[in-house]
């Protein structure tokens, strides 16, 4: 299933509206890659609410998506995750080391707005 990828001026937020196969979840991460490149985007969001399971592999690819997305210049925020969804992944011992999380959309945006901001301010190195 394709996931819908929408832009909002600087950002992208890609919107998960149902559970997703591995090969849904590594095309997204494709084309959410693909997207930050083409729109020079400076943060991604993307929102898991829907998702009432996160398995070892999903929890590893978003954990991926985040770091090549960092590699690329933007940064990336998951938001929504359920709160049973966080009990089973400590459970489970699956973690989102290194990324960054937020309770919903408009969290997410604060977010991307403080940190994208900071770091547009930042004095650059060399």
């Amino acid at each position: 299933m394709q996931v819908p990828i929408l832009k909002q001026g600087a950002y992208l937020i890609a919107s998960i509206q149902s559970a997703l196969s591995d090969a849904d979840l590594m095309q997204l991460r494709d084309a959410l890659v693909a997207k930050v490149s083409t729109f020079r985007s400076r943060g991604v969001i993307v929102d898991v609410t829907v998702l009432d399971v996160m398995d070892s592999f999903a929890s590893r690819t978003l954990r991926d998506l985040v770091h090549m997305i960092k590699l690329r210049g933007a940064v990336t925020v998951i938001v929504g995750i359920q709160p049973e969804v966080a009990f089973a992944m400590v459970q489970l011992g699956l973690t989102l080391e290194g990324v960054a999380t937020a309770l919903d959309l408009e969290e997410g945006l604060a977010y991307l707005d403080q940190t994208t901001t900071r770091k547009v301010s930042a004095p650059r190195d060399g």
